[in-house]
């Protein structure tokens, strides 16, 4: 042992904390989960054989392309009904503001399912025509049947992409407000115009607070396009539910449908990660 110097100070040493409590707790959650996961395959709950069978069906694959179109078209239109009345609801307007409160009120205190409902059975019992023309003029541009123009899948787009624009229209004014005012004074006192104003300085700040959300809110919208198996529309899940009606084997076909939806939300999920670094250069934190 060195002898130390009078006033020479202790040597320091480092004790390593030891979290036992972590380590037991891991332990345990590892075991409980395990025991399922065990206990499961061993009943044969998942029947792996038909689980692999199914997984690439024909039915199931024309599902999924049904349910990644639908969940596409249904978000581009309810992020464009979004900034809409994101923008009238900011509006000096007291008109189009009223009327942006009452469309977010209505479509986002109703359920989806509800509205599901209202598009395929509520409306053609009660409008037994349609007819869409140019207005002020005879120029009609579609006219027939509801019952004909409302199928599976129009029902289910209208449900889910009114739906959605209320969600993202609160989405977007968050984004916008989030802008500094002094952008848009300068951007005035530069002499552009307020559509200007929101094209080119507004909405290009606001993203990097619009995109996180709206990334979240097409997540939420490929699995909430199984709710439009209700109205016969050939989703992922109806798919499903068409195939093990027919052999009875139901927990199978729904860890079929449930595959394909971790697959989808996984992929979504990766383009969420780029395209927020895309639009959060400079403000991320380290």
């Amino acid at each position: 042992m060195e002898a130390r110097a009078p006033g020479e100070p202790d040597a320091i040493r480092a004790i390593p904390v030891r979290h036992w409590g972590r380590w037991v707790s891991g332990g345990a959650v590892l075991a409980v989960v395990t025991s399922v996961a065990w206990s499961a395959v061993r009943s044969g709950f998942f029947d792996g054989p038909v689980v692999r069978r199914y997984l690439f069906s024909s039915l199931i694959l024309h599902g999924l392309w049904a349910t990644v179109k639908l969940a596409v078209i249904a978000q581009a239109v309810g992020i464009v009904l979004g900034v809409l009345f994101a923008v009238m609801r900011l509006s000096k307007n007291v008109v189009a503001s009223w009327v942006a409160a009452f469309y977010i009120w209505f479509f986002r205190g109703t359920p989806v399912l509800v509205q599901l409902f209202f598009w395929f059975n509520g409306v053609p019992s009660v409008w037994k025509r349609i007819t869409i023309a140019v207005p002020f003029t005879h120029l009609a541009l579609y006219s027939g049947r509801t019952v004909d123009f409302m199928t599976p899948f129009m029902a289910a787009f209208l449900g889910l992409a009114l739906n959605e624009g209320a969600y993202m229209a609160e989405i977007v004014r968050a984004g916008i407000i989030s802008v500094d005012e002094g952008q848009v004074e300068a951007a005035q006192a530069l002499g552009m115009t307020p559509v200007l104003t929101m094209r080119r300085i507004v909405l290009p700040q606001a993203m990097r607070v619009i995109v996180p959300p709206t990334g979240n809110e097409f997540i939420s919208m490929l699995k909430t396009t199984s709710l439009a198996s209700v109205v016969v529309y050939g989703e992922l899940l109806r798919r499903a539910s068409d195939i093990y009606s027919s052999n009875l084997k139901p927990v199978p076909l729904l860890v079929v449908a449930s595959i394909w939806y971790l697959v989808l939300t996984t992929v979504a999920s990766i383009g969420q990660h780029f395209l927020e670094r895309r639009y959060g250069k400079g403000v991320r934190r380290r």
